[in-house]
């Protein structure tokens, strides 16, 4: 169980980036009645003292990479890519690795993973300013710059700014489940969860669109996901000829009526998986799949998983994986 997270900082680090890890896990909401957790919530670098950040301030560190020796979660900050990671940090980052720890980089902090062998023969993720460097530089390591986060084992590797906040909920998620990671993303505000490059999907938020009848449409598409919504007769909800239509709905989602309705449809399914006991071939009723075939299908597709699956590994070991 996830009690102790430690964060590595060293010279020039970001203090976005280390706000978004402590925003998680080094606010003490246990006294909320939500369920959250308080974590033991430490700061280290390899040589403690005022350590400068990339914006010209300056941090007072007072614990060593000790701190780091039997935490439960280590997570490495971003830096600048040409700096050089002092070795006691990448021997910090093994030894948490090598005992079973979780261990997590946000931005850049993926340079120092790479650099401990970590990210060999693992999929990664770091910005996509980056990602081609990482590659680069990194060849065993298995670099996808299309994704917000990837968890390889019991690494985790996140893309820049609010990607590490999606990691750190992914990683709450995944430790005590669902509720739990809901919490904490209501008291910062944010979506409780992105997975990958995917939309949020806990309290789906709508897109702007240009028109309000295009809003009011999308809402009620979700309203009624079982339905097959053929393009011309949404197009004559909001009073448009079809081909009109189907090219103002990409401007504004970005995909077509078809894929976006799946895509809902996906989140859905997700919600049910992991909120309710309800067995498969309820949920892709439920969900407007109407058939487990296609729920399975379209899962795989997005996801690159099973609904089985996603439900064992987000219930978490707080709730009966169904």
């Amino acid at each position: 169980m996830l009690k102790s997270v430690a964060l590595i900082t060293v010279p020039h680090f970001s203090i976005f980036e280390f706000g978004t890890a402590f925003e998680v896990f080094g606010i003490d909401r246990s006294d909320r009645g939500t369920g959250v957790p308080q974590f033991d919530f430490r700061v280290c670098a390899p040589v403690p003292g005022d350590i400068p950040l990339k914006s010209g301030l300056t941090m007072s560190v007072t614990r060593g990479l000790e701190a780091a020796a039997d935490a439960d979660l280590v997570i490495m900050t971003p830096y600048g890519r040409e700096d050089d990671v002092p070795e006691e940090v990448l021997d910090a980052l093994r030894s948490a690795h090598e005992r079973g720890a979780w261990v997590m980089s946000i931005c850049s902090g993926a340079f120092a993973l790479a650099r401990a062998g970590l990210l060999d023969g693992r999929r990664c993720t770091t910005h996509w300013h980056y990602s081609g460097e990482l590659a680069a530089q990194f060849p065993k390591a298995l670099v996808d710059e299309n994704v917000l986060y990837v968890q390889d084992d019991r690494i985790i590797t996140s893309a820049g700014t609010a990607a590490g906040i999606d990691a750190c909920l992914h990683l709450v998620r995944v430790e005590f489940g669902a509720a739990v990671a809901a919490a904490i993303a209501r008291d910062m505000v944010v979506p409780p969860h992105r997975d990958g490059g995917q939309a949020q999907f806990i309290d789906r938020p709508m897109p702007e669109c240009g028109s309000q009848p295009m809003e009011e449409l999308l809402r009620w598409m979700v309203q009624n996901l079982d339905d097959e919504h053929p393009v011309h007769e949404l197009a004559a909800r909001v009073h448009m000829s079809p081909r009109t239509f189907a090219r103002r709905f990409r401007a504004e989602t970005g995909a077509t009526p078809a894929a976006w309705l799946n895509s809902q449809r996906v989140l859905r399914a997700q919600e049910l998986l992991e909120s309710t006991e309800l067995n498969i071939d309820e949920v892709a009723r439920q969900s407007g799949f109407g058939h487990p075939v296609l729920l399975r299908h379209h899962f795989a597709k997005v996801l690159d998983t099973s609904p089985q699956s996603y439900r064992r590994a987000f219930r978490g070991q707080l709730a009966p994986a169904g």
